[in-house]
């Protein structure tokens, strides 16, 4: 590989994807080419998107946010993949060495992409909805999400499931003639706003993909979970 085609920008849609990834999992490796993938510590959420730049090498950030943190100290800054055991970010008269990590540490995902055993429930998830949902579970402060089947609709509702009376948030999604209750974790739901089409399946795996990006999330759902098929 040339010199030249070591070096590279990061698009603002880039940014942001990797912003929402730090939140997943504060490190991550980076693979070379055009895609990037996180999974939670507790392995309870895997992130993947597909992005316009390619990386030149595959390479470690211990400390995601404080890595997009620096860089944001720039207005345009470029990054050169040249040296073996740092990136040098440059603007200007301005430089900056960013170590890597040791890939060892860092807790990635699997390589073998995810499939999910199978597709019992789906509906879509305008980005007004999705804003709703995660704001009423912050002023109700409700702990769970949960995608409910009964009296031939699908609504998503926000409330407390260990409490009888709990507040509760709920807004039909979509059509079923199935019953079921799927429930996930407020805090699991750590997704860039948007639109998202959601496909949930009765083995605890849900995964969520979004309209306008290549991206997906694939969420796993609390244990407690019934479906009636």
């Amino acid at each position: 590989m040339k010199l030249r085609d070591k070096k590279m920008k990061l698009s603002e849609k880039t940014l942001n994807i990797l912003k929402n990834f730090s939140s997943i999992n504060q490190s991550i490796l980076v693979k070379q080419g055009n895609k990037l993938r996180t999974i939670s510590v507790a392995k309870n959420i895997l992130a993947e998107a597909e992005i316009k730049e390619e990386f030149p090498r595959d390479f470690a950030i211990y400390d995601l946010n404080q890595f997009l943190n620096g860089l944001s100290l720039h207005q345009d800054p470029e990054m050169d993949f040249s040296p073996d055991s740092y990136i040098l970010i440059r603007e200007g008269k301005r430089r900056v060495k960013y170590f890597y990590a040791d890939p060892n540490v860092i807790i990635s995902p699997p390589e073998k992409a995810i499939q999910l055993p199978s597709r019992d429930v789906c509906f879509q998830l305008d980005s007004v909805t999705l804003e709703k949902l995660l704001k009423a579970a912050a002023v109700y402060q409700l702990p769970d999400l949960c995608a409910v089947g009964e009296g031939g609709v699908v609504k998503l509702v926000v409330r407390d499931k260990k409490n009888d009376t709990s507040n509760e948030f709920a807004i039909v999604v979509g059509e079923t003639d199935k019953e079921f209750a799927f429930n996930f974790k407020v805090e699991n739901i750590k997704i860039i706003p948007g639109a998202y089409d959601v496909i949930v399946s009765s083995k605890l795996l849900s995964q969520f993909t979004n309209s306008n990006h290549d991206l997906k999330y694939y969420i796993a759902l609390e244990p407690d979970s019934v479906y009636e098929n």
